[in-house]
């Protein structure tokens, strides 16, 4: 019995081991595919259960998926050092003191002593324009200097030792145009001594200038006359009976022209021409000549 139960115990430990056996061989088969597949889910893109922040190379055009965990500061902002310009040169005839654009008592100085040396050949306006800077480098080309246009403190230095100090005529004289040389047919009696070529009209007596003032002429299809008349007519209001315009304080002095006051020409200047007469821009000072003027009283008309 008992030679018996032990060889069946042996039997049966035998099968269990055999048992054991095999369950070991199917656990292991079922084990291998669950390790294969997810290796393979790794390869596909998804991520993986525990990994690092990713990082992006320097061939990425997007930002990577999830913010890096210690960020990188941005670039510098700040911008580039200026490179220091080199330190001008300074003027050789110094200083300017007036240029294009100036105004004031000293430009109406500047060009009051260029007049007196002919190098500015109108009355004083005080405002620095393109004929003052013209007048500057003629001056400045006659004595050898460069020719800026610009009154520097060389050029005036120069000036001032050229001329002498304008007087108040000189500074503000009656006309925008400076008044030409009298002709010689204008220095005995009472004359009304009208130049074209400086477009000014002065009233004189016996050689002495009594008043002067701006005057505009006719056009070159209706010039005015030159040469010696005399007053014939004074017409204060008077109108033209060809043109139907104004003619205040008229003194006709040779056929339909005449000496007048002229509106358009306080308006325009010298943009505009006369038909032939002789116009004055100046009311007040028209006037005044109207009352001194008398028949009979010579005029003399020239280029």
């Amino acid at each position: 019995m008992t030679g018996s139960t032990t060889r069946s115990t042996s039997r049966n430990a035998k099968r269990n081991a055999k048992r054991g056996r095999a369950g070991a061989a199917v656990l292991a088969v079922l084990t291998v595919p669950t390790a294969t597949a997810g290796c393979k889910a790794q390869a596909t893109g998804s991520a993986p259960a525990a990994s690092s922040s990713p990082r992006a190379t320097a061939t990425d055009d997007d930002k990577p998926a999830s913010p890096p965990s210690s960020p990188t500061a941005p670039p510098s902002s700040a911008p580039p050092t200026a490179t220091a310009s080199p330190t001008p040169k300074p003027d050789p005839q110094g200083t300017t003191l007036m240029a294009s654009g100036s105004q004031g008592k000293q430009v109406r100085e500047l060009q009051a002593r260029l007049r007196q040396i002919g190098h500015f050949d109108r009355s004083p306006t005080g405002y620095y324009g393109t004929v003052t800077v013209a007048a500057v480098q003629s001056f400045q080309g006659k004595r050898g200097l460069t020719r800026t246009g610009r009154a520097d403190t060389l050029t005036w230095q120069k000036l001032l030792g050229m001329t002498h100090e304008p007087t108040a005529a000189e500074l503000n004289p009656p006309t925008t145009q400076q008044v030409a040389k009298p002709d010689k047919r204008c220095m005995t009696g009472r004359v009304l001594c009208i130049s074209k070529n400086s477009r000014t009209l002065s009233w004189m007596i016996d050689g002495r200038v009594m008043s002067s003032m701006d005057v505009r002429f006719g056009s070159q299809y209706t010039p005015t006359r030159e040469g010696t008349f005399s007053v014939y007519w004074k017409s204060r209001h008077h109108v033209s009976s060809i043109y139907h315009t104004a003619m205040p304080y008229a003194m006709f002095f040779s056929g339909g022209q005449a000496v007048h006051y002229s509106a358009d020409f306080a308006a325009r200047g010298y943009n505009g021409a006369s038909h032939g007469c002789v116009n004055v821009r100046d009311e007040g000072k028209i006037a005044s000549l109207f009352a001194q003027v008398k028949n009979g009283d010579k005029v003399v008309v020239y280029g």
